[in-house]
């Protein structure tokens, strides 16, 4: 048996004084220099230095740091912001603050100091901004949407704030979660290991912000693979959940039937931290197996799915020796590496288009006339949405149940299936392709390659990184489950990070501020 150490706490913190955010400069090289891995590996904090002690801490770090006094919300709220406020990628990952964010800091600190903190008491968190904040500004990424005010929280930001935890910033997103990188509002978000790449879409802010450490947590939504593109691009992890396991009230819907909304952090263990706290009703089965996880993790017997054919085609020989080399990681820890049968997943991945661009169609077709204000990639698919009969429509919605019966019968002798994450390492914003075996391939033919089918199907599926490729950028693996089966996932990758230290690489301008 295989018995691992829970993930070590930080060492203690200390608060931070203000920063003026107009003395600091806010533009970063474009191009950085691309260290070893070993040499981006940075420390977990200490109190050396506090700025970047505390955007570097995660949700276990800080809700550690609260409850032995060494730190407070409020002193963590204002360092996050001064933060944000001083650099390149919080200019470009972050829209705007939620007003009253400070004074539910101050509450918490009030709760910590009187013994009284509930389960996230003060961890500061991002929200893309087609999910409302209260009395907050939500656009939608969109000209459209002018300057609404949101009239109430959604389910799950209302969630997370009855467990303490703090909504402090708006993230930025592709235009209603489906347009390209260079957003016609607010502009491209550039990723943090390069200025040059793009982070993924279309939870874009979300991505880039919690790489360049400038929050612990966010919320992302998913409906082609808009929490693990980013998580992918950027070396972060994110959870898309079981479909309807978070409640989509109060999001802004792209596709109704394929839309799914989850937490982003960089860490599995942190991710398991909150998912009890988010999901559409009290789960109290995942909150006992998600606090299994903070306690000795054992992966002998775990079956372990391993696909071929779609998942690892058209995937650059880089992202396969380091998928390769996780699988090597887990079947070490007791992992047991199981051949699946072949799945055609093609017709499935047509049919899940078919109806994002459909259900797209249904919400905005009456905004077509209005290209000047749109963004082309979601003008696009706008378009090809307003082409499809309802016959095409009815026969996608059909291939569900097909596929869903398949992934079952391929993962009926497994407990888990783990895929390459994106086929390339982040693409050009340039020329909106991605570098496959160093040929160029277009966003729309690789980015969702290998996560369209799980929003298709409703599977859990955990992105988390793998190292870095061959420019020196993030690579990551998709671990996949059946229903409900999160605790699983997070399971396989809090395990692989506890041995591992790929998700702790810094951008090196980030780990060099």
């Amino acid at each position: 048996m295989n018995v691992l150490q829970p993930l070590p706490q930080t060492d203690a913190l200390e608060p931070t004084s203000f920063i003026d955010p107009s003395q600091a400069d806010a533009r970063l090289s474009a191009r950085p220099s691309t260290p070893s891995e070993a040499e981006q590996i940075v420390a977990m904090p200490t109190a050396a230095s506090m700025s970047g002690e505390i955007s570097g801490a995660g949700v276990g770090n800080l809700l550690s740091a609260y409850a032995e006094g060494t730190l407070d919300p409020a002193t963590v709220l204002q360092a996050l912001t001064n933060l944000i406020a001083s650099t390149r990628a919080g200019g470009e990952a972050v829209l705007r603050f939620v007003p009253g964010a400070m004074e539910a800091a101050k509450v918490s600190a009030a709760r910590w100091a009187s013994g009284t903190p509930r389960p996230l008491e003060g961890v500061p968190f991002g929200v893309k901004d087609i999910i409302d904040v209260a009395a907050t500004e939500v656009t939608s990424g969109s000209h459209f949407t002018g300057h609404r005010i949101a009239p109430a929280d959604a389910h799950v930001v209302a969630r997370l704030k009855a467990a303490g935890a703090i909504p402090f910033a708006m993230t930025a997103t592709s235009e209603f979660a489906c347009g390209g990188p260079h957003n016609p509002r607010y502009g491209a978000v550039t990723n943090p290991w390069d200025a040059t790449r793009w982070t993924g879409g279309s939870s874009t802010g979300s991505g880039a912000a919690l790489a360049a450490r400038l929050m612990p947590l966010a919320l992302g939504t998913d409906t082609g693979g808009s929490i693990r593109v980013p998580s992918c691009w950027c070396g972060t992890t994110g959870l898309k959940p079981t479909r309807e396991k978070v409640s989509r009230e109060g999001v802004a819907a792209l596709s109704w039937t394929l839309d799914h909304i989850g937490p982003m952090a960089r860490s599995a263990q942190d991710i398991a931290r909150v998912l009890p706290f988010m999901t559409a009703a009290p789960d109290p089965q995942l909150a006992k197996d998600c606090a299994a996880l903070f306690g000795d993790l054992d992966l002998s017997g775990l079956r372990i799915g391993v696909p071929t054919g779609w998942f690892t085609e058209n995937v650059d020989a880089a992202v396969l020796a380091n998928w390769n080399a996780a699988l090597e990681t887990l079947e070490s820890l007791g992992g047991i590496l199981v051949d699946l049968p072949p799945i055609e997943v093609g017709p499935f991945h047509e049919a899940g288009w078919i109806v994002l661009q459909s259900e797209l169609a249904a919400l905005h077709a009456d905004r077509a006339d209005r290209s000047d204000l749109m963004d082309p990639g979601m003008l696009g698919r706008l378009r090809k949405g307003m082409t499809f009969s309802a016959k095409d429509y009815a026969r996608a919605l059909q291939a569900r149940v097909t596929a869903q019966e398949s992934f079952l019968r391929a993962m009926e002798n497994v407990d888990l299936m783990i895929t390459p994450g994106i086929g390339g390492e982040a693409g050009s914003l340039e020329t909106l392709t991605v570098d496959v075996d160093g040929g160029p391939m277009s966003f729309q033919d690789l980015i969702s390659r290998n996560t369209m089918i799980f929003d298709f199907t409703g599977s859990p599926a955990l992105m988390l990184p793998t190292g870095l490729g061959r420019a020196g950028l993030p690579t990551g693996m998709q671990i996949v489950g059946r229903p409900h089966a999160e605790a699983l996932c997070l399971l396989a990758g809090t395990a692989f990070q506890a041995v591992t230290a790929h998700h702790r690489l810094v951008p090196p301008r980030i780990a060099s501020a």
